[in-house]
This record gives structure tokens, sequence and C-alpha cells, in this order.
């Protein structure tokens, strides 16, 4: 980091703090003997919403209504105590000295989080490029954006799949390079993205994501629009590779995550694919309130986790700069580590801590390891690869691949992510004090 990079980070570090103190002066000078009041309300506040949430995730009938109404009366039942007792002045301060507080620490650690982004290099030119694309995936958008033709006017032969029967889009990717592919591309959703790119990265091709999907997890990481999947075929005619790492699960590639336990398990419903939302609030109370499932025990490089009720396993950490934000984006593909995150929460009051406290809470843990061993007390688990519904034999094994896959993307991508670094406090002091910092490594990108 240069001397202009650190006088930055270290006025912004000092800021930060005078902001913290800023705040405590206004409880103190404006609220006077309420200072401690707002704080006290402030946290029950908190609590109580939680509390709230938690009926709502995991009880059905009239307690779910009860818990919906409390999530929205606690916010406003603040609101009320404050201004009867003149302490919303107070109050209002203190918060906007902390959400500057907040935003100078964010800024400070970002100007000495060091390079952010995957490097990017230059892309050969392309001899024939195949094209695989769903015809129903996200409700018709290759024909919705007329990706087919606008790939064919590129250069690029298109393989349309026959939705009516089974296919293997594995083999068809095979045969593929068989006949010559110096490109492999799918338009559709994660799974199909995941079994092609492993057919390109066992070939050393470069592969093309085109966002057609209904999610596009991978696509959004790696800084694609998901809007506008037909600019994804911007890269055959002006495109740079990006090395990524690639995610296997006793040997099935995925892209985005592999879920066990309570996610798993509404995966498995029949419902999910309909209504994914709704059938995810159905079943949750059932799965969480007394977790009826198996345990999960999950063995990393450095620790082993027991008695788990959900594990998510992702290709890299995901950013969670905020307690709640658990899984969000991936603001790099190129950390040769996988994210675990692990949970076991049964009451409202775990649930309020995990709201509180985030990776501190007991019921939570959230670290990275190259592999991860997920076993259980029966043969066979329930699993959610990239969202794709299977049954799989215990232990299972997940494991990282660094830099296995070419991906090929447009050089004008929109979405690129940063990643936000974690409000870390002891940290803030020390750059605050001109102490330097240690340099990042994978874990700067979770919340562990």
């Amino acid at each position: 980091m240069d001397a202009p990079a650190a006088a930055q980070g270290r006025l912004l570090a000092r800021l930060a703090l005078a902001f913290v103190l800023g705040s405590l002066v206004a409880l103190v000078t404006l609220g006077g003997r309420g200072g401690l009041l707002i704080v006290v309300i402030g946290v029950a506040c908190l609590i109580v919403t939680a509390a709230g949430t938690w009926w709502v995730l995991s009880r059905h009938g009239a307690v779910r209504v009860a818990g919906t109404l409390l999530a929205l009366a606690a916010p406003v039942a603040v609101l009320v105590l404050y201004t009867r007792a003149s302490l919303w002045p107070a109050a209002l301060t203190a918060v906007a000295f902390l959400e500057a507080a907040a935003l100078c620490a964010r800024s400070a650690l970002r100007v000495i989080q060091g390079p952010q982004g995957m490097r990017a290099v230059a892309s050969p030119a392309l001899r024939y490029p195949v094209l695989i694309m769903n015809p129903k995936s996200g409700g018709g958008k290759v024909g919705r954006f007329g990706l087919m033709e606008k790939a064919e006017a590129l250069g690029a032969r298109v393989v349309l799949l026959d939705t009516s029967a089974r296919t293997d889009i594995g083999t068809i990717a095979r045969r593929a390079v068989a006949d010559g592919a110096d490109l492999l591309g799918v338009a559709g959703g994660d799974g199909s993205q995941a079994l092609v790119a492993a057919v390109a990265a066992e070939h050393n091709l470069p592969f093309l994501v085109i966002c057609a999907g209904t999610r596009n997890h991978f696509a959004m990481d790696l800084g694609l629009d998901r809007d506008a999947p037909d600019r994804c075929l911007d890269a055959l005619s002006d495109g740079e590779e990006l090395l990524v790492d690639l995610g296997t699960v006793d040997g099935r590639p995925f892209v985005n995550t592999v879920s066990f336990g309570v996610y798993a398990q509404i995966v498995q419903r029949p419902e999910y694919r309909d209504a994914k939302a709704g059938a995810t609030l159905d079943a949750l109370p059932d799965l969480l309130h007394g977790y009826s499932g198996h345990p999960l025990n999950a063995r990393t490089a450095t620790a082993r986790l027991e008695a788990q009720q959900a594990l998510l396993i992702s290709n890299n950490p995901y950013a969670a700069p905020q307690p709640a934000a658990l899984v969000g984006r991936r603001p790099r593909l190129d950390l040769g580590t996988l994210g675990v995150v692990g949970i076991h929460v049964s009451n409202a009051a775990q649930a309020a801590q995990v709201a509180l406290r985030g990776s501190r809470a007991p019921g939570l843990s959230i670290l990275t390891s190259p592999r991860v061993t997920v076993d259980s007390d029966t043969d066979l688990i329930a699993v959610a690869v990239d969202g794709e519904a299977l049954q799989l034999p215990t232990p299972v094994t997940c494991d990282i691949h660094p830099g296995a896959l070419r991906v090929l993307v447009p050089r004008n991508r929109p979405g690129t992510p940063t990643a936000a670094p974690p409000l870390d406090w002891p940290e803030l002091l020390k750059l605050a004090l001109g102490r330097p910092r240690s340099a990042p490594t994978a874990s700067d990108y979770s919340d562990g």
C-alpha cells in the first residue's frame, strides 16, 4: 500500500471513530438522562423484531400472524416511545452519526484492502464456438431476447435443447468438443452451467455464461448483466478471460452452492419448482422448529461443526458485511477456497443472537476451507446442488479446484462486484493509530 493510500485510510479511520464518539455525545447532551433509555429501547426493538421474524419462519397459523405483527409493530412502538419521551432528536442524531461512522469505516478498510476483483487476460481468437441453449429456461429468455439468432450472427453454432425429451447436456457438450469446438457456452440455469463448465474445464476450453436462467447467481458474481442476457454474447467479439475456481461435490460440479439440511429438504419437495417462495415458507416451520431431520456434522481443514440444522457450502465465500446478510454476492471466484456456513437455531433467543451478533452468535458458524466433508447418522442425505435436488450417500465430500475454469466474459461488465469489507473495529483502531494492516486473505471476504 502506497503512502497516499495509507494516509487516506488513516484519516477515514479517525473520522469513523470521531463519528462514534459524536453519537455518544449526542446521547448524553441531547438525551440527557434519557440517553441510556434510547439504547435500551433500541436493543429491545431489535430483539423483539428478531423474535417475531423467527415465529414467522418457524410457526404456522396464528403464531405466524402474531410474529408478523410483532416484527412490524416493534419499530413503530420505538418511534412512539421516542416521541412521547421527547427523545427522537437525540436518537435520530445518534443514528446519523453511527451511519456516518460506518460509511467512513468501510471506506477506510476498502482503501487498504488491496487489489479488488479477478484478473482478466486476453482471449484468443475463436474459430468454432458452440453454444447450448435451453428454450424454456428463465421463462423463455432464449426466444424473448433472440439469443439464437444473435449468436449465429456472431459466428457461433447453436445447439437448441429438445425440451420434450430428457437430454444429457454433458454428453452434448462432449460431442461438441469431439466435433472441434474451441469454446463451450450455455444459455440456461446454474445447474446446466455447472455441467457444461466441467466439460470445458476438463478440455481446457473457454466457457461462456449466458444468463438465461431464473436467478443466475453465477452470472451475477461474474459481473454480467442479468437483465440483458444478449449482452453476454458481446464476449464473442470483444471478450476477455477470467480464471475461476470450480467446485465439486462427490465429483459432481457446482458453480454456486451445495446445501444440506433445511434448504436441501425444501428443494426436494415437488411443489418447490412451481412456487419456490410459498413452498419454502410453508416447509420451514416443520424443518426448523425442533428440527426433525438428520443432524449434520461437517469437517473442514481447521474445524468440526456438530449437529447442524443446515450447511451451505459455496464455491468461494460470500461477502457478509452485515450480520443478517449471510449470503449475498461473492466478490471473488478465484480465492481457491470453499465458503462454509453452518447454522443451528431452535428458538427465538438464538435467532435474536444471530440477528444481533452475526458470526459471533453460538448458533452460527462462518469459515472457509479447501475441502469439507459432511456426515450424518443416515446412509443417504438430501442435497441441493446449485438448486437441483439430489440424494447422496454419506459421507459427502466437497472440494474446490483452483483456477480450473476459463470463463469468457465481455470486457464491459456493468455488474462487476466489489467487496464491501466487514466492519472490523479492532482493525480500524489499528489503522487510526497508524499500525500496518496484515495482507488480505480469503477470510476477509466472509464475516467470519
